[in-house]
C-alpha cells in the first residue's frame, strides 16, 4: 500500500500515520523528519536546505523532491509506505507521479478554528519526536515523553501567529491537492475527530479496513 495523508497544519496527520505504519507494517516517510535528519547529519541535500531555512526561506520543490525520492528507494519502503507532509504542492504532486504509483490518499479534514485550537496544545518530544496534546492526548509522564523521557516542548510553528501563516500557505497551495487527486479516483475524505480513536476508525473505513 502506497498511501498520502493530506490536511492541514494540525489536523492529525503524523498521529494517524504512526498508527497505519505499525497497523500495515509500513515505514512512514515525513518530509520534516527528512529535512530535520539530512540537515542533522549534514549531508549534501541537507546542507542545500539548510541554506535556505537559515535564510529564512521555504525549501525549494527539487530539494524536497530529490530527498523524498532518495528515502523512497530504500529497502523498506519497497513494500509500501506512508507519505506525511508529502507532496504539499501540485509541482511535488506532479513529480511524485513520476516516482511512484500511488494507491490512495486520505484527507483529513478539520475546521481552522479546530486546528487553531489544537496546535495551542500540542507538545514534541524534543528527543524521539513523539507527539502528544495537553487535552487530547497527554503523555503519561506529565511533561516527559512516556516513551524516552525525553523533554516535551512547543514547536515554534505551532504559535498562534505562525499556525495562521501557516494555514495560509496551506489553503493557497496544499488544498489544490484535493481536486487533484479527486481527478485521479484516489482521494477518501475524513472529518477528522476530537477522540484520535475515533478518527482512527474513520480512517480504517475510508480505507477499506476493519476498525
Amino acid at each position: 500500500m502506497k498511501m498520502i495523508l493530506l490536511g492541514g497544519p494540525g489536523a492529525g496527520k503524523g498521529t494517524q500515520a504512526q498508527i497505519l505504519s505499525e497497523r500495515l507494517e509500513i515505514p512512514t516517510v515525513s518530509t520534516g523528519a527528512l529535512l530535520r535528519e539530512a540537515i542533522k547529519e549534514q549531508t549534501p541535500l541537507g546542507m542545500k536546505a539548510k541554506s535556505y531555512t537559515d535564510a529564512g526561506g521555504l525549501v525549494p520543490d527539487d530539494v524536497v523532491i530529490d530527498m523524498v525520492r532518495e528515502r523512497l528507494g530504500k529497502d523498506d519502503c519497497q513494500k509500501g509506505y506512508i507519505l506525511d507532509g508529502f507532496p504539499r504542492t501540485l509541482a511535488q504532486a506532479q513529480a511524485l507521479d513520476t516516482m511512484a504509483d500511488i494507491d490512495l490518499v486520505l484527507y483529513l479534514y478539520v475546521a481552522d478554528e479546530t486546528i487553531l485550537e489544537r496546535l495551542g496544545g500540542r507538545r514534541v518530544c524534543e528527543s524521539c519526536g513523539a507527539t502528544y496534546h495537553v487535552l487530547y492526548q497527554p503523555s503519561a509522564a506529565g511533561e516527559l515523553c512516556e516513551r524516552c523521557g525525553g523533554t516535551l516542548g512547543i514547536r515554534d510553528d505551532d504559535r498562534p501567529e505562525t499556525i495562521r501563516k501557516r494555514l495560509e500557505a496551506y489553503h493557497a497551495q496544499t488544498v489544490p491537492l484535493v481536486e487533484y487527486y479527486q481527478k485521479q479516483g484516489k482521494l477518501r475524505k475524513v472529518e477528522g475527530q476530537e477522540e484520535v480513536e475515533a478518527t482512527t476508525e474513520m480512517t480504517l473505513r475510508a480505507m477499506g479496513e476493519q476498525p
